[in-house]
């Protein structure tokens, strides 16, 4: 599908979010039930349960800085994308087979190597493929259609389980649209242009462009205030959503992310990509506000969080539109593993501060520090980035 005018997205863009699709339908087929498995089935309790995600999540970080790296010093972008979904869907369904929690941390953790080998040269491929009138369009493709899995894997779950499959072998047919992954990866994506394998520019942080640098520590602030979408379904239980309608609004959430994402990084192309990002951002915002102060109701709740679902993902394809604009060509990959690294690795602790404040003083102190820390996020890209050009110039 791509074609000579330069608006059509190309092949690569196509095949790596049809993938991204297939392989986030056959993860959410899992991570929802994952807790339950461990703790039901596998008698871990809450503590285990935070050390698999806390570890997994934590490998996956620094592996997308060190895949970048290989991506820029010439080892094919395919075959480290190819070997990082092929790693994820081999041990992912094997969860269903964990006799205790060690076996389960084992297979988590390939496939969040997986996820971490495969990533930062994924969204250099995606960059290059396109010049940048159309990245955030590119980009907001992507995130769509990985959004779109997400919301089709936990009903695949649901129509499983309400069929009388056990956890386990839901888990186990997670290996059906895992071999899809890989089959429509190694048929469908073309090979990338060949790099000189010679090594990239040493990573320094000064030499960088300073909309770049602002780009990456605002990113890294907003990682901190981002608050866990798991609290946001804990406060929706406690605004009178009953927990029978929770998996619903986890999908409907994720069919509102599918929309927003395609939409606003193709706006990105024409107004650029900092108004979307900033005003995304101070969506997210005026929700966490309303969240705080709103009474209990079961449809502004519903509302609300569905609004910050969308708040999450207005900004995702304009983000990564903008590190492709504005990385050096030599370190392209590298830029994407670091912005991915920074965010990752801040989002732990923030997550903790805030399930603290929660604990310690109520819900309302949690939301509105995430919403004043979000806000600074903002202001902190705005001064880091200002006078940038529009999109389709470089930005």
């Amino acid at each position: 599908m791509a074609g000579n005018d330069g608006k059509r997205l190309p092949r690569t863009v196509i095949v790596l979010g049809l993938v991204s699709l297939l392989n986030d339908a056959a993860s959410e087929m899992i991570t929802p039930l994952l807790p339950l498995f461990l703790t039901l089935q596998l008698g871990a309790g809450p503590a285990i349960v935070g050390l698999i995600e806390g570890l997994a999540e934590t490998t996956s970080s620094l592996l997308k800085l060190w895949s970048g790296r290989l991506a820029d010093r010439g080892v094919p972008a395919k075959g480290l994308v190819l070997g990082g979904y092929l790693l994820s869907n081999s041990a992912r369904p094997l969860i269903g087979l964990a006799t205790g929690w060690g076996m389960v941390l084992g297979l988590r953790f390939g496939d969040r190597l997986g996820k971490g080998l495969r990533t930062s040269p994924r969204d250099a491929l995606i960059s290059a493929a396109v010049p940048s009138a159309i990245r955030g369009r590119a980009f907001g493709f992507h995130r769509s259609l990985d959004h779109l899995g997400a919301m089709i894997g936990p009903l695949l779950a649901f129509l499983l389980l309400a069929g009388g499959m056990e956890m386990g072998e839901v888990f186990l047919c997670s290996v059906v649209p895992g071999i899809l992954v890989v089959t429509l990866l190694a048929l469908g994506l073309p090979p990338a242009p060949r790099v000189r394998p010679e090594a990239p520019p040493p990573l320094r942080w000064r030499p960088l462009d300073r909309r770049l640098r602002g780009l990456l520590l605002a990113a890294a602030a907003l990682a901190f205030a981002t608050l866990p979408e798991a609290l946001v379904i804990l406060w929706a239980g406690q605004q009178g959503v009953a927990v029978a309608w929770i998996p619903l609004l986890w999908a409907l959430a994720h069919a509102v992310k599918s929309l927003l994402a395609f939409a606003a990084g193709a706006l990105s192309d024409s107004l650029g990509r900092l108004p979307v990002v900033v005003a995304g951002w101070l969506l997210r915002v005026a929700v966490l506000a309303a969240m705080a102060l709103a009474p209990p109701h079961f449809l502004t709740a519903v509302l609300l969080f569905l609004a910050y679902a969308g708040g999450l993902a207005a900004t995702e394809g304009a983000e990564r539109a903008f590190i492709g604009d504005l990385a050096p060509p030599a370190l392209k990959a590298t830029a994407f593993g670091l912005y991915h690294l920074l965010v990752g690795l801040l989002a732990l602790p923030g997550g903790l501060l805030f399930g603290l404040l929660w604990q310690q003083w109520g819900m309302e102190p949690a939301f509105l520090a995430s919403a004043l820390l979000t806000a600074g996020a903002a202001t902190t890209l705005l001064l880091l980035t200002r006078a940038q050009p529009r999109a389709g110039r470089q930005a």
